[in-house]
């Protein structure tokens, strides 16, 4: 099976809690996306709204992936650059695949819509390369070079996980054009 992809879906209770639940997931398997685990999808709540807010004021877009019972297995979210002089790319955040579904190539599925939706959605016309920032210490990098994103920085130790786990903060970028 594959997952289905969609691209500004309605947001409704059910894509909500899909995503709330899909972020504590993966935080709890460990995920580097925001959240050291254990952690709740109330304690992760006020961050998802932060994301459907700037989804409502046009600066967010929001790439899910739905598994064959229809329920939310990966994201991304597109935001835009407001600063006149980088409005020609886009950051990536919470890109994530459920753990239920790791090995199976949603990844790279996912990372394959990214880069599709990012070169023919409305919208993107005038995006010339996608952004993120990943945590160092995790392979997640390898992933997404494995994806054709190339690092462009890193930042040592930006990011505390715990008391003594320091991680670097690797910048990665994939040009569209």
């Amino acid at each position: 099976m594959t997952l289905t992809f969609e691209v500004d879906p309605a947001v409704d209770p059910a894509l909500r809690d899909g995503v709330l639940s899909l972020w504590a997931d993966v935080s709890n398997a460990g995920g580097a996306v925001g959240f050291v685990p254990p952690v709740t999808p109330e304690e992760i709540r006020p961050a998802l709204l932060k994301h459907l807010v700037a989804m409502s004021e046009g600066g967010t877009r929001l790439l899910v992936g739905r598994d064959e019972d229809g329920r939310v297995a990966a994201t991304a979210f597109f935001t835009f650059n407001t600063h006149p002089l980088m409005t020609h790319w886009v950051w990536l955040y919470t890109v994530m695949v459920h753990p239920r579904h790791q090995g199976r190539g949603y990844g790279r599925d996912l990372m394959a819509a990214v880069e599709h939706t990012a070169r023919t959605a409305g919208g993107f016309e005038a995006i010339e390369a996608i952004r993120l920032t990943c945590r160092g210490g995790t392979g997640v990098d390898g992933f997404y070079a494995r994806s054709g994103y190339k690092e462009v920085g890193r930042v040592p130790d930006a990011i505390r996980v715990a008391p003594g786990d320091d991680r670097d903060d690797i910048i990665m970028l994939l040009p569209l054009a």
